[in-house]
C-alpha cells in the first residue's frame, strides 16, 4: 500500500486553510484525512489543523490489528466526536475563533476493507477497474437541492451558494457523520480532496490523471497543477492511497 498527499493555497487565497494527514497504523492499515477549514483568516486554518490532529491521534491511539468492523466504526465516530468537541470548545472560549469550523473526510484502509467517514463537502473518490465513483455525499445546500429535484447535478458545480455546507466540525456542540464500508482489491485507489480540487475538475478528468499518470507519486502534483491552471480560487488538497 502506498500513499501521497499535497496541499496548496491556490491562486487567490492568501492563506491555506486546508490540512491533511496520512498515518500508517500497521503493516496493512493506513488512515488518510483531509479537512477544509472555514471561519475567516484568523481561524479556518486553526479549525482544520486541530480537527486533523485530534481525529488522527484518537484513531491511532485506539487502533489495534484485527478489530471488528463494528469496533472500527465506533473508533471513527468517537474520533469525529472528539475533533468536533475540540474545535467547538476553542470557538466558544476565544472570540477570535468564533464561528470557525471545518469539513472532515477520512479513509481507513484495513486489509481488504475500507471505511470512509465524512462531515461536510470534502470528498472521497473510489477508483478501480470499473472507473471512478464518489463515495461520500456532500453535506451542502446544493446537494439538498439536487436531491429535491430543484436543480440538475450538472448545475450544482456552478450554482450560487455552492460553498454553503449543512454539516461541519466545530460549528455545533454535536455533529453527525456518515460512514461507508467498501471492499478493496490490489490496484484500487482512494482519492480524498477538498472542494478546491473537485470544483475545478470533473470525475473523468480525475480518473484519467490517477489511472494513466505514469508516476503515481506525482499524481497529487498533477491534479494541483490542473486546478491552478484553471485559476484555483480556493485552497487545493488531495490525498491518494493506492492499495
Amino acid at each position: 500500500m502506498r500513499s501521497w498527499g499535497l496541499t496548496d493555497q491556490g491562486c487567490v487565497r492568501k492563506q491555506n486553510q486546508d490540512a491533511y494527514k496520512i498515518e500508517q497504523l500497521d503493516r496493512t492499515s493506513v488512515l488518510g484525512v483531509v479537512c477544509d477549514g472555514m471561519g475567516g483568516a484568523k481561524s479556518g486554518n486553526i479549525a482544520s489543523t486541530l480537527a486533523v490532529e485530534v481525529f488522527s491521534q484518537e484513531v491511532k491511539q485506539s487502533w489495534k490489528p484485527y478489530l471488528s468492523q463494528e469496533k472500527i466504526d465506533q473508533i471513527l465516530r468517537s474520533a469525529v466526536k472528539l475533533a468536533n468537541f475540540t474545535v467547538y470548545d476553542q470557538a466558544q472560549q476565544f472570540e477570535e475563533f468564533d464561528g470557525m469550523g471545518t469539513t472532515l473526510v477520512a479513509v481507513l484502509v484495513h486489509g481488504k476493507k475500507a471505511t470512509v467517514v465524512n462531515v461536510g463537502d470534502s470528498r472521497v473518490y473510489g477508483i478501480d477497474d470499473s472507473g471512478i465513483r464518489q463515495i461520500t455525499k456532500d453535506h451542502s445546500l446544493v446537494q439538498m437541492m439536487v436531491e429535491r429535484g430543484d436543480i440538475k447535478p450538472e448545475q450544482a458545480k456552478s450554482y450560487p451558494g455552492k460553498n454553503l455546507i449543512t454539516r461541519a466540525i466545530g460549528t455545533e456542540a454535536v455533529v453527525m457523520c456518515d460512514i461507508f464500508h467498501l471492499d478493496v482489491a490490489k490496484g484500487d485507489f482512494f482519492l480524498l480532496c477538498s472542494d478546491g480540487l473537485s470544483n475545478m475538475m470533473d470525475d473523468q478528468e480525475i480518473l484519467f490523471e490517477v489511472v494513466h499518470g505514469v508516476n503515481k507519486a506525482h499524481c497529487c502534483k498533477r491534479l494541483l497543477n490542473i486546478a491552478k491552471n484553471r485559476g484555483a480560487p480556493d485552497n487545493v488538497t488531495s490525498v491518494l492511497i493506492q492499495i
